[in-house]
């Protein structure tokens, strides 16, 4: 036995050896990301639900993506995605061979191709969200809409950096603050670039509590954040049924292609407001998310192995993706200072900043920050309006982006 020569095949065969191979040395840095923001997320609390699955997904990929089959990856192979998205190849858009010759990260991301997760999510989100307050003052509506702007804003901006429509379009739906619907899009778009634009979509939301703030202080005045806000009207049961059944309506029948989510997001409210699917509702919000969590982030972190993530256009995406989330929560602001002189001073601009759709995260900043020039100050209810209209408001972006550029 050539014991000398074993030990080389061995050494040679392994993943540490595959680091000084090629591109390996990109794997290794992933590997240090993954680290990061494993950090981020479990020390600084960043999103973890999301992060912290995300992270490890990334590190799975980046550690086994020269263990296995030669050329590919035990857990997720790149090559049969980018074969799937390939119109000249044989697994164009076939499932079977991603099911039969995948890993299981490939056969997790199924879920995230076929817009399966993020629609379940928005299940959940339906089943947690209170529409009350938006009912009670459905002017709301309109603070949601405006804290969109970032989202084209950022298209705009992508489009000058060269990146194509798509691509474009999924970047700037970061300024939605809506980590589901940034997915949904992307996957259906560009999912390519799934990985960059997750983690922009979800440290973002993370940090709201330090990016919103600063700007909510520039574009009100003390005065303008002083205002006390009255109380909102009872909202009866009944309104509360009906809401989803003429929203999904409505907004599908306007927009076909924002039918997955708008229409898991209204049945989980729906189970949340009838009073007598309880049980559908606890679990949509509990068993039903978690479980959808977990494969989501780490499907989702699969994607961000060396080769494609580590470009220039990743850092693009991250500085874009800002913008974007800047530029809504101004969006929204503005919006609240025009409310605030057309109602006579009565509405408290810093509601606007709710608008993005990361609830109630949004709202609590907008309640927190009035809070420290009024004491007497209770903002969330009113802030719990544009942000639930903010939920609705990106979906509804994400569905035109889709129409139009969908094919």
């Amino acid at each position: 036995m050539d014991i000398l020569g074993t030990l080389q095949k061995l050494a040679l065969e392994s993943g540490f050896a595959a680091f000084f191979m090629a591109d390996g040395w990109k794997n290794l840095v992933m590997i240090v990301i993954a680290l990061v923001l494993l950090y981020l997320g479990i020390v600084k609390k960043f999103e973890p639900l999301l992060l912290i699955g995300i992270a490890f997904g990334c590190l799975l990929a980046n550690l086994s993506y020269f263990v296995g089959q030669e050329g590919g990856n035990a857990l997720y192979h790149p090559e049969l995605w980018a074969n799937f998205l390939d119109q000249n190849s044989e697994a164009y858009h076939n499932y079977g061979v991603i099911l039969t010759q995948g890993g299981l990260l490939d056969i997790f991301y199924i879920g995230v191709k076929a817009g399966i997760y993020p629609s379940l999510i928005f299940l959940g989100v339906g089943a947690m969200t209170d529409f009350g307050p938006l009912l009670s003052n459905p002017k709301s509506l309109l603070l949601g809409a405006a804290a969109q702007l970032g989202v084209f804003f950022a298209f705009f901006g992508a489009i000058a950096l060269g990146f194509t429509g798509p691509q474009a379009a999924s970047i700037g739906i970061i300024g939605g603050a809506d980590g589901p619907t940034a997915i949904f899009l992307t996957t259906k778009l560009a999912p390519e670039l799934l990985g960059p634009i997750a983690i922009a979509a979800y440290s973002y939301m993370a940090l709201i509590p330090m990016i919103q703030p600063p700007l909510m202080k520039l574009f009100t005045t003390d005065e303008m954040r002083k205002v006390k806000m009255e109380q909102t009207r009872e909202v009866s049961k009944t309104e509360k049924i009906i809401f989803p059944i003429v929203v999904a309506s409505f907004v599908i029948l306007l927009l076909p292609s924002t039918a997955p989510l708008i229409g898991c997001l209204m049945l989980g409210n729906l189970f949340r407001e009838t009073g007598v699917t309880d049980r559908l509702s606890d679990t949509a919000q509990n068993a039903l998310m978690n479980i959808v969590t977990i494969f989501l982030a780490t499907s989702v972190g699969a994607t961000m192995v060396g080769g494609n993530f580590l470009q220039v256009k990743t850092l693009y995406i991250i500085l874009l993706g800002l913008v974007a989330f800047s530029i809504s929560t101004i969006g929204g602001l503005t919006g609240g200072v025009i409310m605030y002189y057309a109602s006579g001073k009565k509405i408290n601009p810093l509601i606007g900043s709710a608008g993005v759709s990361a609830v109630p995260m949004a709202a609590r900043v907008s309640q927190d920050v009035g809070r420290r020039y009024n004491k007497t100050n209770f903002l969330l209810m009113h802030a719990m309006g544009p942000n639930v209209a903010g939920v609705i408001g990106s979906a509804i972006a994400a569905g035109f982006l889709l129409s139009v550029f969908g094919g």
